[in-house]
């Protein structure tokens, strides 16, 4: 995730409860995630492999080990599925697609289908996305992996030595270890913060009103994803950032985009914000920012912290454990081993790349190379990312200046959405496909359309199999699709390639076949 530039040391959040409201539907995937009644089983004998931590690179790291049949252990303090399951991926993307239809329906009228108007009703979305995130925590769930043979241990872990775990009074030790502890929301420490109240992704899922004015910190695909699902829900949003673009991990021209529509949609930036202090008066929230040297205030209902995250490691004791940490979490090297030979991580608790995708990656690679004594290296991924506004923006590989900065002779090719059949014909062409290339060797690849992360994988594909433009051109794409953009890239590579000196030499070979 894309964290927002701030001049202020940050802390830790503050515990919370593990889920609200306690409806039906939470109390169905506290069953899944974190059964009530559960009591952990009685730890023997040597593990093959002991993971700490639940979330995506936990469960990847125990399913794989056990199906391998290997003994393993599996600790959790919190719920099963991490952030991803729980307060990330799915109850975000279940919030956006009720925002999408929004955006569909708002766009009726140029498809030639008059509406009657729609009338948002928030508490059903987001009862809703409560029921799909039940419905999908099975698949997370404790009696899945202890189907699969894992030892499933509810409670905090502490390394008691260099191959010893401690959970709820209990001593587990193992052969190899994987630490997947995963991070939180990183929370600024702006002045007057404490004293007010404020949302994360660890509770903005579990609002059952709509907030009337909301307050967003953090341009990010945080930010700029819930800022919009909850503008077009009918709330008043700001969003506010140090940096001067949103997205600022993202091409600028696609920041570009992104920021217009979300303006469209009646989302207000105030970018360039150094912020001073929050105040809360009653029920207003109150930010107050510098912009331009000018003092300047926004207010709101409700105060979304997005700007960053911070890996989860303070309880673990690693000093003990013999794995050197810092800021950014546990030390690791290519083959994601840390400072003690039998323990490695995976996932957001060691990676700058705080995907869900990338933490399964990682699990695999760090799996191989714990229980095999692989040499797999991290470094050969190659990692897209999507931000899930509306449009979508994808990226894989290298931007035009960081292949510059490598070394490459790069050169771009844009292909406008207006230029694809099916993007015109789905009224959907604010968006381009990008690619930048040496020689035609694909290196990096961005993608503004409203299907884009679908459309990333073949870019994806192309660069880690070290594939050309001209090996997309070459492929067969269905005809209409918006992924046909990256074929007409793939064409004019090709096309460029035909120089004046060619052509003329062309002109002369047709002159003398006219002869026979």
């Amino acid at each position: 995730m894309n964290g927002m530039s701030t001049p202020f040391p940050v802390k830790s959040a503050l515990p919370e409860s593990l889920i609200q409201p306690l409806d039906q539907a939470n109390q169905n995937l506290l069953s899944h995630v974190h059964p009530p009644d559960w009591s952990n089983p009685v730890g023997n004998g040597r593990y093959d492999l002991c993971v700490l931590g639940a979330g995506t690179a936990g469960l990847v790291s125990a399913v794989a080990a056990a199906s391998l049949g290997a003994r393993v252990a599996l600790i959790e303090k919190s719920l099963f599925g991490g952030d991803c399951l729980n307060a990330g991926c799915v109850p975000s993307k279940a919030l956006l697609r009720s925002a999408k239809l929004i955006g569909e329906l708002r766009n009726a009228k140029a498809l030639g289908v008059d509406t009657d108007g729609s009338t948002v009703n928030f508490g059903r979305i987001m009862e809703r996305m409560r029921l799909r995130r039940s419905d999908l925590g099975q698949h997370d769930s404790v009696s899945r992996l202890v189907n699969l043979g894992v030892d499933v241990f509810l409670g905090e872990a502490e390394f008691t030595g260099r191959s010893t775990v401690q959970v709820k009074n209990q001593s587990l030790h193992f052969r190899r270890a994987i630490i997947a502890t995963g991070s939180r929301p990183r929370i600024p420490e702006i002045p007057g913060l404490t004293e007010t109240r404020y949302l994360t992704n660890k509770n903005l899922f579990w609002l059952t009103d709509l907030p009337r004015r909301l307050l967003v910190l953090g341009a990010g695909p945080v930010g700029c994803e819930m800022a919009q699902a909850f503008a077009r829900f009918g709330s008043h949003v700001t969003v506010l950032d140090l940096a001067e673009q949103v997205l600022p991990r993202e091409d600028r021209d696609a920041a570009a985009l992104i920021q217009r529509q979300l303006s469209a949609d009646g989302v207000q930036f105030k970018l360039n914000a150094a912020i001073q202090k929050v105040v809360h008066h009653g029920a207003e929230i109150q930010v107050h920012f510098q912009q331009s040297g000018i003092s300047k205030e926004a207010c709101g209902d409700q105060f979304l912290i997005a700007g960053g995250r911070e890996p989860n490691i303070e309880s673990l004791n690693l000093k003990v454990a013999g794995v050197v940490h810092g800021e950014s979490g546990v030390v690791v090297n290519d083959q994601l081993r840390t400072t003690n030979r039998r323990i490695y991580a995976a996932g957001d608790v060691c990676s700058t790349f705080r995907f869900t995708h990338v933490a399964d990656a990682m699990a695999r690679v760090a799996i191989q190379n714990a229980l095999f004594y692989g040499r797999k290296k991290v470094s050969t991924l190659v990692i897209p990312w999507c931000t899930y506004t509306d449009p979508e923006i994808a990226h894989v590989g290298l931007n035009s200046e960081e292949a510059s900065a490598r070394g490459h002779r790069v050169e771009s090719l844009t292909v406008p959405l207006a230029e694809v059949d099916r993007a015109v014909l789905d009224e959907m062409t604010d968006g381009f496909v990008r690619v930048h290339h040496e020689c035609g060797r694909l290196l990096g690849c961005t993608i503004v359309a409203t299907h884009a992360n679908e459309m990333i994988g073949e870019a994806t594909y192309a660069i880690s199999q070290h594939g050309t433009l001209s090996d997309i051109s070459n492929t067969i794409h269905p005809y209409p699709t918006q992924i046909e953009a990256l074929r007409k890239a793939g064409d004019a590579y090709r096309r460029s390639l035909i120089t004046p000196r060619l052509k003329r030499w062309l002109r002369r070979y047709f002159v003398w076949s006219r002869r026979w």
